[in-house]
Parts: structure tokens; sequence; C-alpha cells
């Protein structure tokens, strides 16, 4: 039988108002209340940031919980254990003793256990003549019972909250994903539009993502992107259809001849795309002169290897897109407005104008006005009279003549110099000619 509640800690340790609280709520124990000790213990593992344990703290709990016989606990039982500390040490898998202390004393400030101190501070319990426990001194395990409910609702928010931080960062890697391998299609399919500037505020949007983020970053993060990836979905989806209803209209011979539209999809203007002067079927006569083969990106990269000064971090141009990017950089190195850019990306299309766009940056030592250049072509395109492939094979042209020219120095000095030794060796073989006649006529001289 229980004489006293004991309320303070022994020694030097202080009370505290915390203590006092978590010693109110364990005798709030519900009337009847019954608790399967480790199913509150599992909760309490999965609450454990929530309720500010430790680690350590919880292995010392798991100890503590097995020194009571009893699996279910009874709101009105006595939930008293009384391990010395080398007993705890011992199931705590020889936890040092100042450690053993400094977590004891987290479990209390949790409100997981209450210490009931005795008057020297050691753990006992006196029993009756009929071994019944009158009283018991140590560590109370009543929090377990009054607190099981409040366990299992932090610990179902904590599972809720994993759920929702892996299913948001599942959408985030999903999203990023779709968005990038949509651009690289589009760049690939050659579909209008600038998606240099729409890869670029792709990595805006994932510039903002710390590396270790809440779940709330992560959703505003995740939503930014899903609006981008809508409106990419739209502008491929509106080019698909076009391409479809070209397709059909070519098979009952319908020749349509397109030209600048002024409609533009919602989502086009969304992402500032602009449409492309095609001109498929209804070209003239200059432009169907012109070479129509897409240009690959090598042999662009080939007569224009100045462009490649212009990527950051040496990692070169690897694709259409890197390429897109690295145009953009160079059309305020080359002073071009943003309105004449925009003009020549309408008239030719986004990827032949980043062509062009190296090509005059290749050229930058003979072209004074790039910009007024660039719009001189740009009324030659929509003209049907300008083509990127005689530009970048007189780029090739040019560059091969130059190794022509070197090679012909090079094989000019090598002949030079085989000269040279050739009319040493002349030489040579002179003076050991005389040297022998001379050393002849001494010996007949001498004989």
């Amino acid at each position: 039988m229980q004489t006293h509640t004991v309320t303070t800690p022994f020694g030097r340790r202080p009370m505290t108002l915390g203590m006092i609280a978590s010693q109110v709520t364990a005798q709030t124990v519900p009337e009847g209340a019954t608790v399967h000790k480790w199913h509150v213990f599992r909760d309490i593992k999965e609450a454990r940031i929530a309720l500010g344990a430790t680690d350590r703290a919880l292995a010392i709990l798991d100890a503590l919980l097995s020194f009571h016989p009893e699996t279910a606990f009874y709101g009105d039982s006595a939930l008293i254990v009384w391990p010395s500390n080398e007993q705890l040490i011992g199931r705590a898998n020889g936890m040092s003793p100042t450690t053993l202390r400094r977590h004891l004393a987290n479990l209390v400030d949790c409100g997981l256990v209450v210490r009931r101190d005795s008057p020297n501070g050691k753990r006992y319990a006196r029993k009756g003549q009929g071994g019944d426990i009158e009283q018991a001194y140590g560590f109370d395990l009543s929090p377990i019972v009054a607190r099981a409910v409040e366990f299992k609702e932090l610990a179902e928010a904590v599972r809720a909250e994993k759920k929702a931080y892996k299913v948001v960062k599942e959408r985030l890697t999903i999203c990023r994903r779709d968005i990038v391998k949509m651009i690289e299609a589009a760049i690939e399919e050659g579909v209008p539009g600038n998606w240099g500037s729409v890869h670029l505020e792709y990595q805006a949007i994932i510039g903002r993502l710390p590396r270790t983020a809440p779940r709330q970053v992560l959703e505003t993060v995740a939503a930014e992107l899903d609006d981008l990836w809508t409106q990419i979905r739209d502008v491929l989806e509106s080019f698909v259809k076009t391409q479809n209803m070209n397709a059909n209209e070519s098979q009952f011979e319908r020749h349509i001849q397109n030209s600048n539209t002024e409609s533009k999809t919602e989502s086009e203007r969304g992402l500032g795309i602009k449409d492309e002067a095609s001109g498929s079927a209804g070209e003239s006569d200059n432009l169907r002169s012109l070479p129509q083969r897409e240009l690959p990106l090598g042999i662009v990269l080939d007569a224009c290897p100045n462009l490649l000064w212009l990527v950051k971090g040496g990692g070169g141009i690897r694709n259409w897109r890197d390429f897109l990017t690295a145009a953009d950089l160079a059309r305020p190195v080359l002073g071009i407005s943003p309105s004449a850019w925009e003009d020549a990306q309408v008239a030719m299309g986004e990827q032949q104008a980043a062509i062009t766009l190296a090509a005059i940056y290749q050229r930058t030592d003979q072209i004074k006005s790039p910009g007024g250049y660039l719009r001189n072509l740009t009324e030659r395109a929509r003209e049907g009279k300008f083509s990127t492939w005689p530009m970048i094979m007189a780029l090739l042209r040019a560059k091969l003549d130059a190794a022509k020219a070197a090679g012909a120095g090079v094989v000019e000095a090598e002949s030079e110099l085989g000269a040279a030794k050739r009319l040493d060796r002349t030489e040579k073989r002179l003076e050991i000619s005389e040297n022998l006649k001379r050393s002849l006529g001494k010996w007949d001289r001498e004989t």
C-alpha cells in the first residue's frame, strides 16, 4: 500500500513545474484503462522527435519496461520499477553511467516516466507480511497508460507527415524528369519555341530548392514545376495536333501555304513561344534552290568553334539545348537587341536563328554591326532568300583553305630544309674529295 506519493527528486536535482505537470498527467489515468506496453512503446518510437526524446533515452525506456513483469498495463495497478543503475546498464547494452544519467533525465523531462526517489536516493520496494508491495521507490511508468492516446495520435501524425513528404518527393522527381525530357524532345523534333528560355526558367525554379527542405518548401516548388509542365505539355500537344492536321490535308492533296500567323495558342503566349514561318508547301523559287536538309550539330560546331568559349565550366555543347543556351549568351555580347533577336527567331525559327548568330559570332572581327547584319538576314529569311547552309559551308571552306595554306607553308618549309640538307651533304662530299686528292698527290710525290 502506498503511504506517500513522492513528488520531489533526490539530491541536487531541482524541482520544476514540468515535473509537476508530468505527475499530474500520470495521476489522471482513465478509469479501467488497459494498454499493451510494447504497442505504446512503438508509438513513442515513431513520435520520438515530436516528444523530444533521444534514441538513447528510448533504449533506457525499453529496459525499464522490461523490468515490469506484466505486458498489459492497467490504470489502477502499481507501475513503479526500481532497477539499479548496474541493472539498467546491463539491459541498455553497456551504456556508461554518465550517459545513463543524462538520458534518464531526458525521459523525465519528456514526461515519459516520473521519478519516485527514496530518502537516500536508492531504488527499492518495501513489502508487507503477505508479500504485497507497500512502498516502492524508483521510476513510475504511469505516463505510459495516461498518455497512450496522445502517443498514438502523435505517431499517426508523424506517419502521415512522412507519407506526405514521400509523395511530394516522388511528385517533384517525376515532374523534373518530365520537363527535362519534354524540352529535349521539343528541341530535337523542331517544335517552334524559345526553349532555351524555358530551360532557364526551369533551372531558376530548381535553383530555389535547398539541399534539405521541409515538405512545405517542396510543395511550393512542385506547384511551380506543375505550372511549367502544363504549359510545355500544352505546346507539344498543340504542335502534334497541327502536324496531324497537316498530314491529313496532304492526303487529300491540299497544298496550303503557311506564313507567319498572328493567332497563337494560350500556352504559346504563356511560354513566349512564337510561330515559325515554315513555308513547307508555298516556298519561293529562291528558297527551293537552297539546301533544305537540317544541319547536324557537329558540323555547326566545327564551323563555329568560338561559341564554345561562352560555355561555363568547360562542359561543352552536347546537344541542341546547350547550343541554344550558348546562343542566348552570345546575343548580348554581340550587342544585338532583344527585338532583333526575337524577329530573327520568328522569321527563321529558333534553331536556325541560333545557327545564324553562331556564324555571326564566328566572324565578329569582320562584321561591324552584328545587329544590322542580323536584321538584314531576317528580312531575307522573310522573303525566302536565306538559308544557313551556305553560311556554314562558307565558314567550313574558309577553315579548310586556312588549313591548306598552313599545310602548304609546312611543305614549303620542309622542302627548303631538305634542299639545305642536300646542299650540306654535297659540300661535305666535295670537301672529302678535295682532301682525298691532296692526300694522293702527297703520296705520289713521296714515292
